[in-house]
C-alpha cells in the first residue's frame, strides 16, 4: 500500500502543478495588490521550489496534516470529513445494488443458458455497459422524476435522493458482474463435483445455490476490489449530475480553481479508498475459498 501511495502523491503533485491557471490570482482576484499577492504565496509555500513544496506536503501527510484549503481558507481535513460520507454512502449504495442485480441475473443466465432469459440477461448487461452513466442519469430524471414525480430531481436528503443517483451509478458495475457471473457459473456447473452432486440425488437449485455459487464467486470477489475504484471514479460525474454535495463535485471545483491542496488530499484519500477495496477483495477469497484460508 505505502508504495502506491507514493507513487499516487508524486503523480498529482506533479499534474496539478503543470496545469495552466495561478490559485492565489484566482483567490484574491485580479484587481488584487501585488504586496497581498506576494504575501499570500509566501503564506501557502508556493514561492519555493517545487520539491521542496513536494517534501513539505509529504511531512504535512505523514502527521495527517491534509494541509489547508486556498480558496476555502479552511483545513482541507474539514472539507472531506464533511463531504466524504455522502460520496461513499452513494458508491456504497451503488456497489450493493449492483451486486444484488447482477449475481441473480448472471445465475439464471448460466442455468437458462441460450435460452430468452439469457438473451435478454446479456443483452441488458451490455446496454449498463455501453450506456454512459452521465446520460442515463438525464433519462432516469426525465423519466422518473419529471413525469412521473416518484423521486426528487436533484439534491441531498433522505433515502428518496439517494435512488437515482445510485441506480445511475451502479447500473454499469452491474452488467459488468453480470457478465462475469454468467462465465463463471458456466465454467462451474460442468465440474465432476457439480456433476456427483446432482448423481447423489440433491435438488438442482441447491446443487446451484451451495456447491457452484461458492466456487463462481472467486472471480467476482476479485473484480470487487476493481469496482470500488470504478464507482468512486463515476461518482464524480454522477454527484455533478444529481447536484450531491460529495468529495466529486470538491475535487471539479478544486481543479478549477488550482485549488492544489484540496486536489492532492481528495485523490489521496481516493486512492487510500480504492487500495482498501482491493484488501477487502484479498480477506475474502479466504472466506470464500477453503484453500486459500488453508
Amino acid at each position: 500500500m505505502l508504495p502506491v501511495l507514493l507513487a499516487v502523491t508524486i503523480i498529482v503533485f506533479s499534474i496539478i502543478h503543470l496545469i495552466p491557471g495561478d490559485p492565489v490570482r484566482l483567490a484574491l482576484g485580479e484587481m488584487s495588490s501585488q504586496q497581498a499577492y506576494d504575501h499570500m504565496r509566501a503564506e501557502l509555500g508556493l514561492d519555493k521550489p517545487l520539491y521542496i513544496q513536494y517534501f513539505s506536503f509529504l511531512w504535512r501527510l505523514a502527521h495527517l496534516n491534509l494541509g489547508k484549503s486556498i480558496i476555502y481558507r479552511e483545513d482541507v481535513t474539514k472539507l472531506l470529513a464533511a463531504k466524504l460520507p455522502n460520496t461513499l454512502k452513494l458508491t456504497g449504495s451503488a456497489l450493493i445494488l449492483s451486486y444484488a442485480l447482477a449475481i441473480p441475473l448472471g445465475i439464471l443466465a448460466a442455468v437458462k443458458r441460450n435460452t430468452i432469459i439469457d438473451y435478454l440477461s446479456m443483452g441488458i448487461a451490455i446496454a449498463g455497459v455501453s450506456v454512459p452513466s452521465f446520460w442515463l442519469g438525464f433519462l432516469l430524471i426525465s423519466l422518473f422524476a419529471i413525469h412521473l414525480h416518484w423521486f426528487p430531481i436533484a439534491g441531498y436528503g433522505g433515502i428518496k435522493y439517494l435512488v437515482l443517483p445510485a441506480v445511475t451509478l451502479g447500473f454499469g458495475g452491474a452488467a459488468i458482474v453480470a457478465r462475469m457471473m454468467r462465465s463463471s457459473m458456466l465454467e462451474v456447473i460442468n465440474k465432476d463435483y457439480i456433476v456427483t452432486a446432482k448423481a447423489k440425488g440433491l435438488r438442482y437449485w441447491t446443487v446451484i445455490t451451495k456447491h457452484a455459487l461458492r466456487n463462481a464467486l472467486i472471480p467476482i470477489v476479485t473484480l470487487l476490489g476493481l469496482q470500488v475504484g470504478w464507482l468512486i471514479g463515476g461518482a464524480v460525474v454522477i454527484e455533478i449530475v444529481f447536484l450531491r454535495p460529495g468529495v466529486g463535485r470538491l475535487i471539479v471545483n478544486s481543479i478549477y480553481m488550482r485549488d492544489f491542496p484540496v486536489v492532492q488530499g481528495v485523490t489521496l484519500i481516493l486512492a487510500v479508498t480504492v487500495i482498501l477495496g482491493n484488501l477487502l477483495a484479498d480477506i475474502l477469497y479466504a472466506v470464500i475459498d477453503p484453500k486459500v484460508r488453508y
